[in-house]
């Protein structure tokens, strides 16, 4: 109990809370690719563990058969409360193509709060508003406020640039703050 309140008490003082933090020991089965294949598109995404311990976010991007997206998601466990914070940061290595972070309140949502951001080859330390982050469904902004910001359940990646290109970004961690 007592490590408990000190472990809470570090990151109220250092406000900021991780989320995932990729390493060799990360389960890559809490991890799960969804491709345009669920609604016959031929895009092929994968996820592994690179020898440095980054996850890597790879494939290819089809637009056969309408498709045109691949996505990586993880579920948390537990809902986690996120109250009091207002920055979502991700550490990335990208191809310099155009990604979106997307993030639910509940992962029974149908819609995700996304937000754009742009790799360029390099390791990059990307912030992000949650306050700036917009529900969508399906690529279709959906008639309901930014992202509350009290919880989340569900953090995904997702790339959909109207373009048959094969991608790849390593994945080092993701926080707030």
């Amino acid at each position: 109990m007592m490590f408990c309140n000190i472990f809470y008490l570090i990151l109220m003082m250092s406000n900021t809370l991780m989320l995932f933090d990729f390493n060799a020991d990360t389960k890559q089965g809490s991890w799960e690719i969804v491709d345009d294949v669920v609604m016959g598109g031929k895009s092929q995404g994968s996820f592994s563990l690179s020898a440095e311990g980054h996850g890597v976010f790879e494939g290819r991007v089809s637009l056969e058969n309408n498709g045109g997206f691949s996505s990586l998601r993880h579920q948390f466990t537990e809902s986690k409360n996120i109250d009091g914070f207002s920055n979502l940061c991700i550490r990335v290595k990208g191809d310099g193509k155009r990604y979106q972070i997307r993030v639910k309140s509940s992962r029974n949502e149908y819609y995700s709060y996304i937000a754009y951001f742009e790799t360029n080859g390099d390791w990059q330390d990307i912030e992000i508003s949650l306050s700036e982050m917009l529900p969508t469904f399906r690529g279709r902004a959906v008639d309901l406020p930014p992202y509350p910001a009290k919880k989340m359940e569900e953090v995904a990646f997702l790339i959909a640039n109207k373009k048959s290109e094969p991608f790849r970004m390593m994945i080092d961690k993701i926080t707030l703050k």
